[in-house]
């Protein structure tokens, strides 16, 4: 049986497509559709947007959002959602809320690497994270224990073992966590 899949290539057209089960992102007016992430991902994914929830709470830095679209470029419009993300409170406070996608990309991007993901892609997303905006883009290896973090400080990425702590105050103001609580 044929599928009719839309011509999606505006922020505003993927906002309101029909929800067919899918995940889905738009680069650079191409609909990029995803297969939903196993249970390990999800695991590690709602642990780090937990600990930065409690953090932003605790601190009143800011807001985290999980699995939000992020419009991080315009015609062609890109609109991509991180696993987790931090959002400082002066930008929350200037945008306030809306419905839509949030209009730029967050202070901290969090992706935890599904096990179909290339390194090239994930590589390759962390600088379009920077690219528009993102001072820290965070990358979570479930398998190895490794969190690499890529900084717009720095075009180095960093990779830390679960021995590590991580500083990403430059992002999340006073936040550190031990890359093995990521994975707890």
């Amino acid at each position: 049986m044929a599928v009719t899949v839309p011509t999606i290539t505006t922020a505003d057209e993927l906002l309101h497509m029909p929800d067919d089960g899918m995940r889905h992102e738009l680069v650079r007016g191409k609909l990029l559709t995803m297969t939903p992430p196993g249970a390990e991902h999800g695991r590690v994914a709602v642990t780090v947007g937990g600990l930065l929830f409690i953090h932003a709470r605790k601190t009143g830095s800011g807001v985290t959002v999980g699995e939000t679209g992020f419009v991080l470029a315009r015609d062609p419009d890109t609109v991509r959602a991180p696993d987790a993300a931090f959002i400082s409170k002066e930008r929350a406070e200037t945008i306030g809320r809306t419905p839509k996608y949030w209009p730029e990309a967050p202070a901290l991007a969090v992706e935890v690497i599904s096990p179909d993901d290339t390194y090239r892609e994930v590589r390759d997303k962390a600088f379009e994270w920077l690219a528009a905006g993102s001072a820290i883009v965070l990358v979570v290896d479930p398998p190895k224990r490794t969190a690499t973090v890529y900084s717009a400080e720095d075009n180095t990425p960093h990779v830390h073992s679960e021995w590590d702590t991580l500083d990403l105050s430059d992002a999340v103001p006073g936040f550190s966590v031990a890359v093995a609580e990521l994975f707890a």
